[in-house]
């Protein structure tokens, strides 16, 4: 009755937090009934938290389009989460792309001059009104500073911060209705709703991009695996980004699969060469990546470098995690099915373990179709993402940032396929995943690791003679003692204490009727008489009991 009236209470909350919106609701009632999608339409209006209900891929990201940036963003974010999603909402998220007209320049003049706090001709000697892209959040214009460089601003497009607060708010209102389902409870929708949003309020403050970019420049900075130079991260001008103006480095290229690459400055192989070293270093050394290289984010320069842009959505592995997904390319490489399932209980932040016999029976099925590949075919995001599928399939939790690191793997994977056809993917990180596990072995200083070995071979040494010494007194001395434990014992014990205890009574049964025929052969007189039909009455009552207990145990058979 409590948990009733609770949930009764937190609807009645929500309801009401619904209403503060009103006009964007109805604004994206209209949008949701002109697409058909019934289950929202009846949230936002009223009506009861069923199971969710989404509609086809197709029409999400439509909806998604037309409800505006914020909703943009959010089906995005969605797009990294192949753990709540099937692949085909996955796929049609993926290339979700806000449908935005362009600010005007006397808009986009306003907002730069209010960041930089002083007029534009002091900071500026030119600024292109013409943006060079637009997105949801904001636009690109190039601009040249007083001093000479050429620069990129990357400005906010004004009032969508007001805007995603309101958004921000339905958005929470609708989780908390969605939570009293048990799809909300198992999937902990509130908090995924909070996740969400603060995603989106970080890619709002241009200061948080700014420092994702210094901190990837500076983990790429050195390399054994590739020439750093050869990749450029755009450098930040923190004297004038502020959190709705990003001044970074002009970058002149274009993006790679529209470039025209020059074979005698670098060649497509070694172009994809180093772009699946740098993002692997990224993934299993830094723990820090950049979650969303789509084409448009990897840029080929003119004088024949490659370029890293666009750093607000990025995604972090810790340490442990790390090791896991090294062992996993292994097992995937392998096939081997039972090992991917021992790795994925291992990633898991579930309570309760699923069973282990269909979780690598699932893993089988899904290997089955990589039998017949070579390695040159193996598609690694594709066989992450039905590990992240497996792992819905049998409601287990996995850290949330491996649904970044697939979506990352796959756009990354995926331009390196249509830039060079010809890639082999496992050719390209044989030499990082040996250093790794030279490192999983080995650590980071070896001489260290060394020593550290040999001093706990020293204490196993010192012990190991005392320890057989006493080992071998107790054999000698009659008190060794071995502490065993077998599973299913105790009802075999049972059993057999059963039957002892009915072949004793059927041996007590027949000597109580062959005493009695004896007495009874010579009984001369009446107590001798009395004797023998008291052991025939004994004799006949534990028969009879032990009969009745033979056909209850139901093993007459």
């Amino acid at each position: 009755m409590k948990m009733l009236y609770l949930r009764k209470n937190n609807y009645q909350k929500t309801m009401f937090s619904l209403t503060k919106s009103t006009g964007r609701q109805r604004e994206i009632i209209e949008i949701v009934f002109s697409n058909g999608w019934d289950y929202m339409k009846g949230l936002l209006t009223g009506g009861k938290a069923d199971e969710p209900q989404l509609p086809t891929p197709e029409v999400l990201r439509k909806i998604l389009v037309e409800l505006g940036p914020f909703y943009v963003k959010f089906g995005q974010l969605l797009s990294t989460r192949p753990d709540l999603l099937p692949p085909n909402y996955i796929l049609a998220l993926t290339a979700l792309q806000a449908q935005v007209p362009t600010v005007s320049w006397s808009e986009i003049e306003t907002v730069i001059t209010e960041q930089v706090s002083r007029p534009i001709n002091d900071v500026f000697s030119n600024i292109n009104s013409s943006p060079v892209a637009a997105g949801s959040i904001a636009q690109i214009h190039k601009a040249i500073l007083i001093t000479g460089e050429e620069v990129a601003l990357k400005v906010q497009r004004p009032n969508i911060d007001i805007i995603v607060e309101q958004d921000i708010t339905l958005i929470k209102a609708i989780a908390e209705l969605v939570s009293l389902t048990e799809f909300g409870q198992n999937y902990e929708v509130i908090n995924l709703a909070e996740e969400f949003t603060q995603a989106v309020k970080a890619e709002l403050n241009f200061t948080t991009e700014a420092r994702y970019t210094d901190q990837l420049r500076r983990n790429l900075s050195k390399s054994k695996w590739f020439d750093s130079k050869e990749l450029v991260i755009p450098q930040i001008y923190w004297e004038l980004t502020t959190e709705k103006l990003l001044v970074m480095q002009w970058l002149n290229g274009k993006p790679i699969l529209e470039a025209e690459i020059n074979p005698e400055i670098k060649t497509k192989p070694e172009i994809t060469t180093l772009l699946f070293r740098s993002f692997f270093q990224q993934y299993f050394v830094d723990g820090f990546f950049h979650a969303d290289p789509h084409p448009g984010n990897l840029f080929y320069l003119d004088e024949g470098k490659v370029a890293i842009i666009d750093l607000g959505m990025m995604g972090r592995l810790d340490p442990r995690t790390q090791q896991i997904l090294t062992e996993m390319l292994l097992a995937i490489v392998d096939l081997d099915a039972k090992r991917c399932s021992q790795l994925t209980l291992e990633l898991s932040e579930s309570y309760q373990a699923p069973s282990l016999p269909k979780l690598e029976n699932d893993y089988d099925q899904i290997l089955r179709k990589y039998y017949n590949l070579n390695l040159a075919e193996l598609n690694f995001s594709e066989v992450f993402y039905d590990v992240l599928q497996i792992a819905r399939k049998n409601k287990i939790k996995l850290p949330r940032n491996l649904g970044l690191f697939a979506k990352s793997l796959a756009n990354l994977e995926g331009v390196a396929r249509k830039f060079n056809p010809e890639i082999n993917v496992f050719n390209e990180i044989k030499p990082l995943i040996t250093d790794l596990f030279r490192k999983q072995i080995f650590g980071d200083t070896p001489l260290q690791t060394f020593l550290r070995t040999v001093l706990d071979l020293k204490s196993v040494y010192l012990q190991t003679p005392r320890q057989i010494e006493v080992l071998l007194d107790r054999f000698t001395s009659e008190t060794l003692q071995f502490n065993l434990r077998l599973q299913e014992l105790e009802p075999l014990r049972r059993s057999i204490d059963d039957s002892a205890n009915r072949l004793s009574f059927s041996i007590v049964v027949g000597s109580l009727i062959i005493g009695a025929a004896i007495i009874s052969t010579g009984s001369q007189t009446r107590q001798l008489l009395f004797i023998s039909n008291t052991l025939f009455a004994a004799a006949s009552f534990l028969g009879f009991w032990l009969i009745i207990s033979i056909l209850r145990s139901g093993r007459l058979k």
